[in-house]
């Protein structure tokens, strides 16, 4: 997904994000606290990075086996981390999007059962410089295990973690949550603060974040 367009959503996050979604905003108003509270955009992703106080936050939807997801991971998040991130001005987690099927949800599992031994981040950077295409076959078992053994984590737990499916709900609640709030390509962003939320899709450049990251920045 190469497209790219904003949609300008006034929110209330503390209590209900209030949001006019998808192509139409006037024909799919939304207003559920279930749904649209902060917490519920936030949660049940991958562990948050950045600080926790930060006024803006972003939440990506992504497959592993997507190629423009690869391409916004080499080309655009570390520059996002170095400006944003680490400087305290965003915080960033990723929730699971997987349109490419069984292996996407596979590689969704693998990077919980890595977070069980506090490595998400590190398995989830590595599954993308791995990246060799959508439906190519490289994510599997064993391209799994090889992964969890080059950041060094127990492999006797992380294969009963993956081999037991104990994070298939989880990854498939995202991708209903996905589904439920109108994402429908990968990557998506939700960059928000407590009185806007912009979407932004596909593998936009640098200057895209900046420019929705500036706008929330002055209200």
């Amino acid at each position: 997904m190469n497209s790219v367009y904003f949609i300008l959503i006034p929110v209330v996050v503390g209590i209900v994000l209030g949001l006019y979604f998808i192509n139409n905003p006037s024909s799919n108003f939304i207003n559920e606290e279930s749904t649209f509270t902060k917490t519920h955009l936030m949660n049940n992703g991958s562990p948050k990075i950045g600080d926790n106080d930060a006024k803006i936050s972003i939440v990506e939807f992504g497959d592993y086996q997507c190629t423009y997801c690869y391409k916004f991971h080499q080309n655009t998040l570390s520059d996002i981390q170095i400006q944003y991130i680490d400087s305290g001005t965003l915080n960033y987690v990723y929730r699971d999007f997987p349109l490419n099927g069984p292996d996407s949800i596979l590689a969704a599992e693998a990077s919980y059962c890595a977070a069980d031994q506090e490595k998400y981040w590190q398995y989830h950077n590595l599954l993308f410089d791995n990246w060799a295409g959508e439906k190519t076959g490289w994510i599997n078992t064993d391209s799994l295990v090889r992964f969890a053994i080059n950041i060094e984590l127990n492999i006797i737990e992380f294969k009963n973690c993956l081999s037991s499916h104990k994070y298939y709900q989880k990854v498939i609640d995202n991708e209903n949550y996905a589904k439920k709030i109108g994402i429908n390509a990968t990557p998506s962003f939700l960059i928000f603060n407590d009185d806007e939320l912009i979407r932004i899709i596909g593998a936009q450049q640098l200057e895209k974040f900046q420019n929705v990251i500036e706008q929330l920045t002055l209200k």
